[in-house]
């Protein structure tokens, strides 16, 4: 009785909480052996173990198997997620999907751009917010070519060229970000000034972010779960 997501969420949730491999075993009724191929996906468990871990971290049945990104198994509906514009519109021209996923990213974007505020890095910045723009410039495109009356004189960009460029212009960007990152972890600098901003979990996420979190969490498992069914 066992999702590939539940031995990564419970490894997550243990180590989110401090607690060691050992003492989760003995307060579960299993051995550190037994939990530990668990953790690593070797082995299945039962649905009574499934139980006894939601109770001892107190989180649903649906999160530890990955049906939810909620940690209490709530389902997300579009009309209790917060517009992090202030906006109070329920539906996009007359379609849910689309007010549904709008939310989901301006809420999402609001937390990256909190976090990169805090870094206070401006090659992080810099980076992180030409990468988003370049997305968000190659989706609008994409768009407003579907009508051949929209005119290309808008964009100074070659319309058959302009994804490889924006493409190649990802590519230097995140490579960019990268290594910015890659050297505070390394060298301690120029990100580990405000490094405990980057230390990040679903817990420390909720809360810091109590009206956005839920945003962002689904999101990810959405991004994920798409990418599971291809």
């Amino acid at each position: 009785m066992q999702t590939n997501d539940f031995a990564r969420v419970i490894t997550l949730i243990r180590k989110e909480k401090g607690i060691s491999q050992k003492q989760a075993a003995a307060d579960l009724g299993v051995s550190q052996a037994l939990l530990s191929h668990y953790e690593k996906g070797v082995r299945e468990c039962g649905l009574d173990f499934v139980l006894r871990v939601a109770d001892y971290y107190d989180v649903s049945c649906d999160y530890l198997l990955g049906r939810s990104a909620d940690r209490l198994g709530t389902t997300i509906k579009v009309d209790e997620i917060p517009d992090a514009d202030g906006s109070e519109d329920k539906v996009l021209r007359g379609s849910v999907l689309p007010t549904l996923n709008k939310k989901l990213i301006s809420n999402s974007l609001n937390i990256i751009f909190d976090i990169l505020a805090e870094c206070d890095n401006k090659t992080l910045v810099t980076e992180m917010s030409g990468y988003i723009m370049a997305v968000i410039y190659k989706a609008f495109r994409y768009i407003y070519s579907a009508n051949s009356g929209n005119t290309a004189a808008m964009f100074k960009l070659n319309e058959e060229i302009f994804p490889e460029l924006i493409a190649a212009d990802m590519f230097v960007r995140e490579t960019k970000i990268k290594a910015c990152l890659d050297k505070a972890r390394i060298e301690g600098i120029p990100v580990a000034e405000k490094a405990k901003e980057l230390k990040l979990s679903p817990e420390k996420i909720s809360k810091n972010w109590p009206l956005f979190s839920g945003s962002l969490l689904n999101l990810i498992k959405t991004v994920e779960n798409a990418r599971e069914t291809k």
